[in-house]
């Protein structure tokens, strides 16, 4: 956990996003003291400017099978404990899969949220849109605000939202010809005000596919311009933007030249 910071700085990077654990793995392991103790300082060390966390893939909140909504419930407990300890502000976490009524797994995941913010009392949720695949919740802005707002007024300023832009392109938010209509609607359905984090990924497949396949920046469905206008944009400049862009056979190589590309844009609007 120590050495992420460093590995951040390495590609170029002034954030980064964690795992505390293995994503595709339910243990829930114990940081080392000495893990806790130097992470703050390596953060520190290596000029990285903001952190977040991102939460295990088999977590459903949502779930109506009570053993697996249970465990969800004690791995998302684990993962804001984990992040506390850090000193890891935010929590990146996808909404679940309903898998029986949508109405229903709304409220079992705002439940969950309530329960697992009461437990830890530090670091803040980000909400992540979703493709709309399946059941998965979490692909309308009208279904994000509803998570936020069922949960109690005095753990709901612990809600913000992280936004993907391939989630949202597959979603059939339409960020190529409709830039600032579709930040319009995301301002009067949930806020601007409560994006942290934007996940700054191409797509692979077409809009409305509602599929989640994501692509280097530029290169996908997308193409460049919105993401020249996100590193432009006044109304992002305080959001934290993470790349999580396929690593091809060197990631660390990739990563440098997605992150170059990126800065290209916000200096030239004609890119780079």
């Amino acid at each position: 956990m120590a050495s992420a910071p460093a590995r951040g700085a390495e590609i170029g990077a002034t954030a980064i996003q964690i795992f505390t654990k293995t994503p595709n793995q339910w243990r829930e392991p114990q940081l080392r003291k000495e893990e806790v103790a130097e992470f703050p300082g390596e953060l520190e060390r290596s000029g990285i400017q903001a952190v977040v966390s991102h939460d295990s893939y088999l977590i459903n909140l949502a779930s109506p099978v009570p053993a697996l909504r249970a465990r969800s419930i004690i791995s998302f407990k684990g993962e804001i404990a984990r992040c506390d300890e850090l000193g890891v502000p935010y929590v990146v976490t996808h909404p679940g899969n309903y898998m029986d009524d949508r109405e229903a797994g709304i409220r079992r995941n705002a439940a969950a949220y309530e329960e697992c913010l009461t437990a830890v009392s530090e670091p803040r949720i980000l909400i992540e849109t979703t493709a709309g695949s399946g059941t998965a919740l979490g692909a309308t802005f009208e279904e994000l605000a509803e998570l936020r707002e069922r949960v109690r007024p005095e753990l709901r300023e612990r809600i913000g939202f992280c936004a993907d832009t391939c989630h949202l392109y597959a979603a059939g938010y339409d960020l190529v010809e409709d830039w600032d209509g579709v930040w319009r609607a995301w301002d009067e359905a949930i806020g601007l005000e409560h994006l942290a984090c934007l996940h700054l990924n191409d797509s692979k497949t077409p809009l409305g596919s509602r599929r989640d396949r994501h692509e280097l920046i530029g290169e996908g469905t997308l193409g460049p311009e919105p993401f020249r206008r996100a590193m432009r944009d006044p109304r992002f400049d305080g959001v934290i933007k993470i790349i999580e862009t396929p690593k091809g056979d060197d990631g660390v190589k990739t990563d440098r030249r997605m992150l170059r590309r990126l800065k290209g844009y916000r200096r030239s609007p004609r890119g780079g």
